[in-house]
């Protein structure tokens, strides 16, 4: 089979994606909205175009549709995967283009079409002219069938994670030497890795974080990442004089994680909008308990009190109040517990299996075979 994997740049999800790709068998092709330098895996082949630098205008549609059939036409592929729903998907479903395996990516199905109509009128078109969907949470297919489509078509797909790198043992060992080294031995410390977006609630956390340790002298922040709200967040740490507090260590590589899941006693996911986090299925794989934001797709992971614990959405002081009750946690527990289920539902190398099926699944129903 010969598969077009259309994407808006470059991941570490998409890079999981072509990976399996390229290992599946399939004859595999990469297309990306925004032109650059990615690396892309042996054995899957990168199409060029004119493409666009930054988000889908109404300007840009007719030209890229048209850019796109061509595209197709040459490359023949016998399926294309393509999302996010309302810019790429939503672009090979103008070509007239089938098969045509949509994918959510959890921010356009739960936040995106609900705040927008036009988002949610060209996400409908797109689900409209997908031959099946594929989604990694029960709450993205659930927001699919409110919008019309068929239940019995949706993929549910959780991303996972490496089982082999992620482990409770290897994470232990390395955060350790980085815990001594920070002087954060006997701390409690807290890690976030979620981008400094909107959406990811990262503002919250860190207005809890300063109004616990105003009373937990013990407390400590891992504080990953970066991104639009760059000066905002720094601002709040500087106002209230934490920052000697709060180790900041920019955008790190996926294989180095580890450390920092390893140098934790508590993962916080203060998201706002998501699917299914691959960094809490990166934190539980380690063996890290959580707290996370009640969100439907945080609740399909978290077992309250077990893996982890929830608080209300944007309520920093309910987080706060959480962050003060961590010497009474089974903090061990909690983690031995997270790992099961990261073993249990997040391992990658059994998961791809349904993305195969997925792909298999969607040629089937194109040539009228059962679904």
């Amino acid at each position: 089979m010969r598969i077009l994997y259309f994407t808006r740049a470059d991941s570490v999800h998409d890079q999981r994606f072509l990976a399996a790709l390229a290992e599946s068998g399939h004859e595999g092709f990469v297309l990306r909205l925004r032109p650059g330098e990615y690396p892309t895996p042996s054995g899957i082949t990168p199409l060029e175009w004119s493409g666009t630098k930054s988000q889908l205008t109404e300007n840009d549609i007719p030209r890229l549709t048209q850019e796109l059939s061509d595209i197709l036409k040459e490359v023949q592929p016998d399926l294309v995967h393509a999302g996010p729903l309302q810019d790429l998907a939503f672009l090979v479903a103008r070509t007239g283009f089938t098969p045509l395996l949509s994918m959510s990516w959890g921010f356009d199905l739960m936040h995106d079409v609900l705040v927008s109509a036009d988002t949610a009128e060209k996400a409908r078109f797109a689900l409209g002219h997908s031959t099946r969907l594929i989604t990694d949470a029960h709450c993205s297919a659930a927001q699919a069938v409110r919008m019309g489509f068929d239940p019995e078509k949706i993929c549910i797909f959780p991303w996972g994670v490496d089982l082999a790198h992620f482990t409770p043992a290897s994470a232990r060992v390395r955060g350790a030497v980085w815990r001594e080294r920070h002087g954060w031995g006997d701390r409690r410390v807290l890690l976030c890795l979620r981008s400094w977006e909107p959406n990811y609630g990262v503002d919250v956390l860190l207005h809890a974080f300063v109004q616990a340790a105003q009373k937990d002298d013990s407390l400590r922040l891992i504080l990953l990442g970066d991104g639009s709200q760059h000066e905002e967040l720094l601002s709040i740490l500087q106002e209230a004089q934490v920052s000697d507090k709060v180790f900041l260590g920019g955008r790190v590589p996926n294989q180095d994680l580890i450390t920092y899941y390893g140098a934790a006693d508590l993962y916080v996911t203060p998201s706002h909008v998501d699917g299914s986090s691959v960094s809490l299925m990166e934190a539980m794989a380690c063996g890290l308990p959580s707290i996370a934001s009640d969100i439907p797709a945080n609740a399909e992971w978290i077992a309250e009190g077990q893996s982890g614990w929830l608080f209300p959405d944007g309520d920093h002081h309910s987080l706060a109040e959480l962050l003060l009750k961590i010497s009474s946690f089974d903090l061990p527990a909690a983690g031995a517990r997270a790992r099961k289920v990261a073993e249990k539902r997040a391992d990658w190398q059994r998961n791809k299996q349904l993305l195969f099926l997925c792909w298999e699944q969607a040629l089937t129903s194109s040539k009228g075979g059962s679904q």
